[in-house]
């Protein structure tokens, strides 16, 4: 099995190099488009409202992610309290808007990485990881240390800054970011995001110079590469069309797609009249006509017809989809 990125940084010493960089934009903060300029290290807190500490909602082997990523053993998926988006619908709402989850050292976190490897998980799932990203890169330095080896996943909204993420080159194996909106207009409206799909797409491009197209083992599973999410939203709010014609655009047919159907009105969707219903069947059908159309090749579709709502975590829970 061909090592992940990291390991070779930390052979070579470089990996401490990145780490430093990164507490270079800690404080003052600039580690996402929004470049706050607090003191993080003081304590102070800026859009995402994170403070100085990292802190985890959720370490678990997650089985509902694309098969790619789940695989038959699991995703080690680490849910990271605190977001830099608003968004009014948002299923993860607990821990993105109402920040459960508890404080952890760096120590703490690379313990938890090493658990998730010894259960056997398929890579280590960085979700919602952009502000806490100098104390993640701290936690894997010392996990790769004692012997973390598979890949990582960056699991993110899309909303990037490019520089943050050339700083990432080498360390992450995945990229698995959202395309959520076409027009700004709607990301404003609905996730507070400004400049969204500039923003999205100088970001996207970045994650594929530095991984590429998908490249997966003999049993399916990612080593390498990019996969791009698009959740469908009611009423055309997420420009679909638009955000599929412009990943071909970027990519070419071959990028790694994954189509989702699963939206619900959460948080406090029900306060906007576009959002207070679950997608239409036949919206996901026309967006699926579309990929095909399209001429995309690679990736994943849900079935609309049998979905519900056992997939939205619930994080007051001990077993979050149970």
């Amino acid at each position: 099995m061909k090592q992940p990125g990291y390991v070779h940084l930390l052979q070579n010493s470089e990996l401490e190099k990145r780490i430093k960089q990164l507490f270079e934009i800690f404080s003052p903060c600039r580690l996402c488009p929004w470049k706050c300029g607090v003191n993080r290290a003081k304590g102070e807190r800026g859009r995402c409202n994170a403070s100085h500490r990292v802190k985890v909602a959720r370490a678990i082997p997650h089985f509902g992610e694309e098969p790619a990523i789940s695989g038959s053993r699991g995703s080690g998926t680490i849910f990271f309290s605190h977001c830099n988006l608003k968004c009014c619908y948002c299923q993860n709402y607990q821990i993105s808007h109402e920040a459960r989850g508890e404080e952890i050292s760096a120590r703490e976190l690379s313990s938890m990485m090493l658990a998730l490897q010894d259960a056997g998980c398929h890579n280590i799932n960085l979700v919602s990881a952009a502000h806490y990203l100098p104390h993640i890169i701290s936690a894997l330095f010392q996990a790769a240390q004692n012997g973390l080896e598979i890949p990582v996943v960056y699991n993110t909204n899309g909303y990037e800054d490019v520089l943050v993420l050339q700083i990432l080159t080498g360390i992450v194996d995945i990229y698995l970011p959202d395309a959520k909106y076409a027009q700004d207009e709607y990301a404003t409206m609905y996730s507070s995001a400004e400049n969204y799909s500039m923003i999205n797409s100088r970001a996207m491009l970045e994650m594929f110079r530095q991984t590429g197209h998908l490249v997966m083992d003999s049993n399916g599973i990612a080593l390498r590469g990019l996969i791009v999410r698009h959740l469908v939203l009611p009423h055309g709010i997420s420009g679909t069309t638009s955000v599929l014609k412009n990943l071909v655009k970027l990519f070419g047919p071959s990028v790694s797609i994954s189509l989702m159907a699963q939206y619900r009105p959460c948080y406090k969707a029900h306060k906007f009249e576009k959002l207070k219903s679950g997608t239409a069947g036949e919206d996901y059908f026309r967006a699926i006509e579309t990929l095909e159309s399209l001429g995309f090749e690679n990736g994943w579709i849900q079935d609309w017809e049998t979905l519900d709502a056992s997939f939205i975590p619930d994080f007051t829970k001990a077993d979050t989809w149970n």
